[in-house]
């Protein structure tokens, strides 16, 4: 009897060894940036929402399902503004606003990820833009993840948004031509990477 206790906790152990050896479920997405996109929109003079957006230069996406957590490093082409209006792209690009003779990118950097079952709802990370970094939270819109038909590999993305204020991160010109408050809505898609 004595033999059968001792071989029954003998293979407890192992299996419970095993079960939390386990390797962690860590997957690995790249950022696809014909669909990743950050989009502006700041009130004009008090009247009326200018819009336009950035392109996404590169990104990778770290998510673990099953720990509930994740990473996320993006980085945006600043010198690439697409507001419908030449005029107003070349002064983005000045030295009023985003520089980018000089700094020609903008990093979003977030190791802190919220879930809700197995989707993240907020992501907490640090905003790099003009040599200045300033924390920035992104919720989330929606999330979902299909396969894609062509690829034939998983894709997952969503939508988020934020509220920053510019003169934070040094552009204070013109307030009376446009709000200090910036809303964000980042579209990003992101491709999961075989091993």
């Amino acid at each position: 009897m004595k033999e059968t206790t001792c071989l029954t906790l003998a293979a407890a152990v192992i299996g419970l060894g095993v079960a939390t050896s386990a390797p962690a479920a860590t997957t690995d997405y790249e950022i696809d940036p014909s669909h990743t996109w950050v989009v502006y929109e700041i009130v004009h003079f008090g009247t009326s929402t200018n819009r336009g957006r950035f392109p996404a230069k590169a990104g990778k996406v770290q998510i673990d399902t099953q720990a509930r957590t994740g990473q996320l490093d993006v980085t945006i082409d600043t010198s690439a503004p697409a507001s419908g209006v030449p005029a107003l792209d070349r002064m983005m690009q000045g030295d009023n606003l985003f520089r980018s003779g000089e700094f020609p990118t903008a990093r979003f950097v977030a190791t802190d990820m919220r879930f809700d079952g197995d989707k993240p709802v907020e992501i907490k990370g640090e905003l790099t833009l003009r040599g200045a970094t300033h924390p920035v939270t992104l919720k989330s819109q929606r999330f979902n993840c299909y396969t894609h038909t062509m690829l034939k590999r998983d894709v997952c993305g969503g939508d988020f948004e934020t509220t920053i204020q510019r003169s934070r991160w040094g552009m204070s010109w013109g307030p009376h031509i446009v709000s200090d408050d910036v809303r964000l809505l980042i579209q990003v898609e992101a491709v999961k990477q075989v091993n």
